[in-house]
């Protein structure tokens, strides 16, 4: 959500409150607000019409965990789904092209990982304990309910030699559902993010197609 879709928001919360029989004050909305943000306001409402019609639970008052839960599973399950779009994405596209995922922490948590081409340098006995990692640093955002910085685009290793060779670069391929990868391109920054660790080596080119299933 937008700054923009703040008061028809807060207008659903304390309608759902009031539904339950009680008021929402402009502090519980914040706290609403700053749990939900990073949703569309269309599944936060649609989260909202299940949780009423839900017979085991709609009784109760619903707090902000319940829709997260409902809108994206357990922490554990979006973590699983976003390691398999990048799983995917790394067998079908490779790590020549540079690529752009409709979930913005995916970004975030790769480039924490050493970017997308460092993912063509690992071998097939390293890649569980990659995945391992992944899904830890993706869940503990989530659990966190972060929106952190992340780059618009993981670039791949085609783009940085043309870049360092004073060449223009691709469109990246777009991963998973097209317009929600365009607007994380949208919202993504080109400043050096911070608390991250150093990356590691620039894979190889021949390590790369090691790792490269075919285009898609």
């Amino acid at each position: 959500m937008t700054q923009d879709d703040y008061e028809e928001f807060a207008g659903m919360v304390g309608a759902i409150t009031e539904l339950y029989g009680r008021a929402a004050s402009e502090f519980a909305i914040t706290i609403w607000w700053g749990a939900l943000r990073q949703y569309d306001l269309s599944a936060v409402r649609q989260a909202f019409d299940r949780h009423v019609r839900n017979p085991d639970s709609g009784q109760f008052a619903p707090k902000p965990a319940d829709l997260i839960r409902m809108m994206g599973g357990t922490t554990q399950d979006s973590a699983l789904v976003a390691w398999a779009k990048v799983d995917r994405a790394l067998r079908v596209v490779g790590t020549y092209r540079s690529v752009a995922f409709d979930d913005a922490l995916v970004h975030r948590v790769l480039t924490e990982m050493g970017g997308w081409t460092a993912l063509g340098a690992k071998t097939e006995k390293e890649w569980p304990f990659v995945a391992k990692e992944f899904e830890n640093r993706y869940r503990g955002y989530r659990m966190r309910n972060e929106c952190p910085d992340y780059p618009p685009v993981l670039v791949g290793l085609a783009e940085a030699q043309n870049a360092q060779a004073g060449f223009g670069g691709e469109a990246p391929t777009l991963i998973g559902d097209q317009s929600l990868a365009q607007r994380v391109m949208a919202s993504g920054t080109a400043q050096p993010l911070i608390s991250m660790r150093p990356a590691g080596a620039l894979a190889s080119p021949t390590a790369a197609a090691q790792r490269m299933v075919g285009y898609g």
